[in-house]
């Protein structure tokens, strides 16, 4: 049975998914590679089921620490990005030194995070707004920040003030934009809440990365990996319905393809 293109493209990551596993399993049995050094699929999965009470209690801690930071990145990258794409002299004033301040290594804060808020929730949470607030601010700046001025012209002349466009055509149109940034953020989100526990918490994925690297348990610790990927993966995928679902009439030149 010929399968269509939807069916193709929805089946496609597994079936790549699949294919990197067999590849990855053959390759450890074929050339005896040690545990420690590589850990077959086989093994990782092994060592998931042995620990998962422990894996899932980390991960839950990871995860709600994550989704607060990310929470508080979108508070404030929707604000930021909605003042610097709403004035010429804000974007102008502001942006150089965000794209500055978004090239700082943001693992260099944690040792500072900590001195300010202490060992535990502080630094994750502050580490994954730190890390996930700028993609957003950027695509609502963009968004508004490119609003054609031919349409504003328009709304101009028939009545609309500043505030109008801005709320009822800029942000509407932003929301492209917002979701595609909240897709980029939140993988980013569990990077910054990860790296911040593997050095300042006894709790979380990144915790457990640090204690079964210690021991040699290498299985476990790519266990906890690929626990963060999947769910950075499914809250990806949560956007991804959610923008089809809201933002359908931005898909709608590509629905055919």
């Amino acid at each position: 049975m010929k399968l269509s293109q939807k069916q193709l493209e929805r089946w496609s990551p597994w079936v790549l998914l699949a294919a990197v596993l067999l590849v990855w399993q053959f390759i450890c049995m074929a050339f005896d590679v040690p545990e420690y050094l590589f850990p077959s699929p086989s093994r990782i999965a092994h060592q998931f089921l042995e620990f998962r009470d422990e894996i899932l209690r980390h991960a839950w801690r990871t995860f709600w620490v994550t989704m607060l930071g990310f929470g508080i990145s979108i508070v404030v990258g929707v604000l930021l990005g909605f003042l610097i794409g709403s004035s010429r002299a804000a974007y102008a004033a502001i942006y150089p030194l965000m794209t500055a301040f978004n090239a700082l290594p943001k693992a260099a804060f944690i040792p500072i995070l900590v001195v300010w808020v202490g060992i535990g929730v502080g630094p994750a949470v502050l580490t994954a707004f730190l890390i996930s607030f700028f993609p957003i601010t950027v695509n609502i700046a963009t968004g508004l920040a490119t609003l054609e001025p031919e349409l504003e012209d328009v709304l101009r002349v028939l009545g609309a003030k500043r505030w109008d466009v801005l709320v009822k055509v800029g942000l509407p149109r932003s929301m492209p934009y917002f979701y595609g940034s909240l897709k980029v953020a939140i993988t980013l989100a569990f990077v910054g809440t990860t790296v911040s526990e593997m050095t300042a918490a006894n709790e979380g994925i990144g915790y457990l990365l640090i204690s079964a690297g210690s021991s040699m348990q290498m299985a476990l610790a790519f266990a906890g990996l690929v626990v963060v990927g999947a769910m950075a993966m499914v809250m990806y995928e949560l956007f991804s319905v959610v923008e089809k679902r809201t933002t359908a009439w931005a898909h709608r030149g590509s629905q055919g393809h």
